[in-house]
């Protein structure tokens, strides 16, 4: 079984616990914060999306001409440009940055953010939409020939890339909702959670299993992100992550919660690597600020369930972690 850690970057100094310095885009910072997870065996990193966010697409540009073999992350939201423009997009950096490019599909759970973009669909069609965009880009990047579609919301013919990419995409999806299980085990390849309790994880993947089971396909991948705070023990640990729900709880206005349980994905760490626990309350909906620690193929949601064979890289959280939420937006 393989494990993937996936980070997140961003374009200035900004984190859940304390406000942005520097201007909004700071190429220097996200420099040397790409380089950072490549030097810290990071499979990939995420680039978010928002309405008033930097362009994603371009930011990941930016950080594969500055790394290696960093995989990007893009979040991408469907419905803002045509499939066939999001297709040679892809397709086209993928080339440049030797095969790095994965595309996380974010559909949207919040009305008044998808406003801000002109998309006024509710949220049933705008999962259908998903889906239909996402069959497009698949057969986009498979097609040898050019074709034709005519669907629901999209329309075209004789569509074809000069460019394939440099390797078969991979198409992360998220959500938490019937819509989003029942569209992501139809057309994902790796579904993405928040972290949970154990039992609510296992029940979002059977979930996603049982909709990918529906659609005629087998398992796929599953991605569980967390909030992660560090410190020598889990004492210190407990006591920085208490400090930081403090402060986050004033600026809520004294809306705040903090509970534990070890998360699945620690729960197969090997002999050789420190002694960790967690706190895996959900985390804020905040489009794109959020790592992920995920596996291609999920084994059962429960304590010791899950063993993943870890590299001799170096590794990229030493010590204890802990993670916090301090109020739940609605799931998506």
């Amino acid at each position: 079984m393989t494990v993937e850690f996936v980070g997140m970057i961003g374009t200035r100094d900004v984190s859940e616990t304390r406000g942005p310095t520097g201007p909004p885009i700071d190429p220097g910072y996200v420099r040397r914060f790409s380089r950072v997870h490549e030097d810290g065996g990071f499979d990939r990193v995420l680039i978010g999306y928002g309405s008033s966010t930097p362009d994603g697409t371009q930011v990941a540009a930016y950080a594969a001409a500055h790394t290696e073999r960093l995989g990007l992350l893009i979040a991408h939201r469907p419905g803002f440009v045509a499939p066939t423009t999001a297709a040679r997009t892809f397709a086209t950096l993928d080339q440049l940055s030797g095969g790095r490019v994965a595309v996380h599909t974010v559909t949207g759970g919040s009305d008044a953010e998808q406003r801000r973009d002109g998309d006024y669909l509710g949220k049933d069609d705008r999962y259908a939409r998903t889906e239909e965009y996402l069959r497009i880009l698949r057969r986009a990047w498979s097609s040898p020939e050019p074709f034709t579609h005519e669907g629901r919301f999209y329309r075209f013919e004789d569509f074809s890339l000069l460019a394939q990419p440099a390797h078969r995409i991979p198409l992360y999806f998220g959500g938490s909702s019937p819509a989003a299980y029942r569209t992501g085990g139809a057309v994902a390849d790796v579904f993405a959670l928040w972290g949970e309790p154990l039992k609510e994880t296992a029940e979002q993947i059977a979930a996603v299993r049982a909709s990918a089971a529906a659609a005629g396909r087998g398992l796929l991948g599953i991605s569980v992100s967390f909030r992660l705070i560090l410190a020598a023990t889990d004492e210190l640990a407990r006591e920085r992550a208490e400090r930081i729900l403090a402060t986050i709880t004033e600026s809520k206005g004294g809306k705040g919660s903090f509970t534990g349980t070890r998360p699945a994905c620690w729960a197969g760490r090997t002999p050789r690597t420190p002694a960790r626990n967690a706190c895996t309350r959900r985390p804020p909906r905040a489009t794109g600020t959020t790592g992920h620690c995920g596996w291609p193929r999920p084994g059962p949601a429960a304590p010791g369930a899950i063993r993943p064979s870890w590299s001799a890289r170096p590794r990229p959280w030493p010590g204890s972690c802990w993670t916090t939420s301090t109020s739940a937006s609605p799931r998506s």
